[in-house]
């Protein structure tokens, strides 16, 4: 009798301790960026707070012009519901979820997304393109 709880212990000792990599995936996915704010008249400054500096600036016949790139990951419940469930199958199958959890988190990581956009002299948006969207 104290060993077969001994060995119940162990398994969910153990099952506990091998949670990890997929449910870290999950949890620290990319944040879902508001794509939203490509919209013309939106000021510069509020595009450089929300998706960071441009991958690319310069000045066209005029116009500024910048390149956004950036991946478009997941809100915030989709990534704790992603990571609770990797936990429990984790727990469920005694971590042998890993080997299915882990590619699977690799492959959905968010998308690249890819904005051209072009200002008025006010630093205001003129114009988008999108050359990579999701």
């Amino acid at each position: 009798m104290k060993k077969g709880l001994l060995l119940i212990a162990l398994i969910t000792a153990s099952a506990l301790f091998l949670t990890g990599c997929s449910v870290y995936m999950a949890s620290t996915q990319p944040d879902k960026k508001n794509t939203d704010l490509f919209v013309v008249g939106m000021p510069r400054n509020a595009l450089l707070a929300e998706f960071g500096n441009p991958i690319s600036s310069d000045v066209r016949d005029g116009e500024k012009v910048d390149i956004f790139k950036f991946r478009q990951g997941y809100g915030t419940g989709a990534k704790v519901g992603r990571a609770l469930f990797h936990g429990a199958a984790d727990i469920l199958t005694i971590g042998l979820w890993e080997f299915v959890g882990t590619p699977t988190e690799a492959t959905f990581n968010g998308e690249e997304v890819c904005y051209e956009v072009t200002y008025d002299e006010s630093d205001k948006v003129k114009k988008i393109i999108a050359l990579k969207k999701s």
